[in-house]
């Protein structure tokens, strides 16, 4: 067998090594940002801390989950996600069920696949872009976080190479006992799209949550940023939050803790979603990727 032989198992143990090192590369991080955010001042102002807390205090955490415009860009983030996600999805399907039938079926279909494939590799570029969202009135709304990512063609491609991949039999059945297209799309295509379901969310879902540009472009009140625009303008600018600490508050709490907590909160809900929607990705990138 040729996993028995000396070549693969070589290999096997060099991309075993090799996987294991990219995996402490990524985590390695993580921990050092966690390790700072529980660490007391004097030792993260110094530098000192690697992936141990050094003097451990909670200071840097009370002091951000006390901060009004922090929980208000949290809440923007979350909100951003689920309805941006849920409008992502139902755009993909609408759009990856026409798509998934053949040129005798659907009238034109490779000329409408054709427009959203060169959609997604030419664009207007950012000043027309942002002319247009300003004309339509999108500038300083919530709505301007949402609706320009509405449709993502890279994954209305990933959807209908899985509704390909359907036996053509269960439509036939469907449409035979009466049932429209949409009824089809909803009770017969989509229930047994999980996997790819939950892949395409789950993109969907790291965009917005990582999204920093679009807040930072389109919105003119710091108040009204997600958390990653937010993050943004913490990490590269000066956190005005702590101009207002008294003495003793400045004692235990610097900036480099303090921003170390928001950045571990802030990254916290992509890594407890992603372990649960791990087996649907891997699953769905496999089946979508049958029948190109």
């Amino acid at each position: 067998m040729y996993h028995k032989s000396l070549p693969y198992r070589v290999f096997n143990i060099f991309n075993t090594c090799f996987l294991i090192l990219l995996a402490i590369l990524c985590i390695v991080p993580l921990i050092h940002v966690l390790a700072v955010s529980f660490s007391v001042k004097s030792a993260a102002d110094a530098n000192l801390v690697s992936l141990w807390p050094v003097g451990f205090s909670l200071e840097a955490y009370k002091k951000t989950m006390n901060n009004p415009i922090f929980l208000h860009s949290i809440w923007v983030s979350l909100l951003r996600t689920v309805i941006g996600t849920g409008i992502t999805l139902l755009i993909t399907f609408l759009a990856a069920y026409p798509l998934s039938k053949e040129n005798s079926v659907f009238k034109g279909r490779n000329i409408y696949s054709w427009l959203f494939v060169f959609s997604m590799i030419f664009n207007g570029g950012l000043v027309p872009f942002y002319m247009v969202i300003q004309k339509i009135g999108l500038m300083d709304s919530f709505w301007v976080l949402v609706l320009p990512g509405a449709v993502n063609t890279f994954l209305v491609i990933l959807m209908l190479n899985f509704f390909r991949g359907i036996p053509q039999e269960l439509e036939e059945a469907a449409l035979i006992d009466g049932a429209g297209h949409f009824r089809t799309l909803f009770s017969i295509f989509l229930p047994i799209s999980m996997p790819s379901i939950a892949t395409i969310a789950l993109f969907s879902m790291v965009f917005h949550w990582n999204s920093w540009f679009d807040g930072l472009l389109y919105l003119n009140n710091a108040k009204d940023y997600p958390l990653a625009t937010f993050l943004q303008t913490v990490i590269i600018g000066r956190d005005m939050s702590t101009m207002s600490m008294d003495p003793k508050e400045m004692e235990a709490i610097s900036q480099t803790t303090v921003r170390a907590a928001q950045i571990f909160i802030g990254s916290a809900p992509i890594l407890i979603v992603y372990p649960f929607l791990q087996r649907f990705f891997v699953k769905g990138m496999t089946l979508g990727s049958v029948k190109g």
